[in-house]
């Protein structure tokens, strides 16, 4: 039996979240920018320790706050799924700091709200953009530090426009799912990409 994992990108307007979704599944990038408006769901499979795992993963338009109750989740259309995710990416753009602002304040209200033991629940932040690194708010290991020693999430930087560390902020993860117990086999990852339907991308 093949298991889901619900993966929920957030992230302000513009940071480039749809982009890194697609160049994940799809090895495509648009440089045209059309804005998410309505929730989406992607369904790639990758392969984990050698199991194949369905991800879910939800792009979601950007929301003023993290639904505090499931009655919030279900009135908007936008949230719908997101309080019962499996794991987060949070994404802001590293030329933006407003798109950083509003990282930290959903990733304080995930651990606020979220049903549950909010410790368990993997978080990833990830700088997006990073080709523009010349136009970075702030240097890289200050935010890194933030991240992972007051947060305690993982930190990935990318750029879907050159497909750089794509595949690897899904593969860390899985792999902080993993070290978080959500999955039984602690053996090494090993992630093949996404396989969309005819086409597999092997790492």
């Amino acid at each position: 039996m093949v298991e889901t994992l619900s993966i929920a990108v957030i992230g302000a307007p513009g940071v480039g979240k749809t982009s890194i979704i697609r160049q994940f599944i799809y090895n495509d990038f648009s440089e045209a920018y059309t804005p998410t408006r309505t929730r989406y769901v992607y369904r790639p499979s990758v392969i984990l320790n050698g199991n194949m795992y369905e991800l879910k993963i939800l792009d979601v338009p950007p929301i003023s706050s993290f639904p505090s109750s499931s009655s919030q989740e279900w009135l908007d259309l936008r949230c719908r799924g997101v309080r019962n995710a499996n794991a987060y990416i949070l994404v802001y753009d590293i030329c933006c700091v407003e798109s950083f602002e509003y990282v930290k304040m959903i990733r304080q209200q995930i651990v606020e709200h979220r049903e549950g033991s909010s410790s368990e629940v993997p978080i990833l932040v990830v700088g997006s953009k990073r080709d523009l690194q010349r136009q970075r708010f702030t240097p890289r290991r200050a935010v890194s530090v933030l991240v992972k020693k007051t947060w305690k999430c993982g930190y990935v930087e990318c750029s879907a426009k050159f497909n750089w560390h794509v595949v690897l902020l899904f593969k860390e993860l899985l792999g902080i799912a993993v070290a978080r117990g959500m999955r039984q086999n602690h053996t090494s990852i090993r992630l093949q990409g996404a396989l969309q339907r005819n086409r597999c991308t092997i790492m």
